[in-house]
């Protein structure tokens, strides 16, 4: 059982690593490995960073005093956006995801949904989410520095 808790300027650093390793992991033979690194060059900056801890919401996983994932978020007019749980590759399936969903959940309250973006062949995202109760609402086809990817916008109903 992992400590759950807002996350701080002092773990700036292990998130933009648990970025790149998740990322690594879940996108290898799916997402070109130069561009990878330019989104997250870009999206998990130093410049970034602090933006995210005081725009969204950005909870940390911490087990046995290290970072093994992270969860991001940001609520507008009632529903929320899921931006990301990430999490080391040897720390999936153990409960963190779940956790950190939970936790996520409970700080955005009252809000009545929470919406994902998740690329197709993203398994181990595809599996979590649909477990978790998230519904597909519609495929789209988007760019990313010139690659096309397919994503699939999921959604989940949160009881009040």
């Amino acid at each position: 059982m992992a400590i759950i808790r807002k996350a701080a300027a002092a773990d700036f650093e292990s998130i933009q690593t648990i970025a790149s390793k998740s990322w690594n992991d879940t996108y290898q033979g799916l997402i070109p490995e130069d561009i990878q690194s330019r989104f997250l060059s870009e999206a998990y900056s130093d410049e970034m960073m602090p933006v995210r801890l005081e725009k969204t919401l950005l909870l940390v996983a911490e087990e046995e005093g290290e970072l093994v994932g992270f969860a991001n978020a940001s609520e507008k007019e009632g529903a929320a956006h899921l931006h990301a749980i990430y999490l080391l590759p040897e720390a999936k399936g153990l409960g963190f995801g779940t956790q950190l969903l939970e936790h996520l959940i409970a700080e955005l309250a009252p809000v009545s949904e929470i919406h994902v973006e998740v690329e197709k062949g993203n398994k181990s995202g595809e599996t979590f989410y649909a477990a978790k109760g998230f519904k597909e609402i519609r495929v789209f086809e988007e760019d990313l520095y010139g690659h096309t990817l397919t994503t699939r916008k999921m959604v989940l109903s949160v009881a009040e």
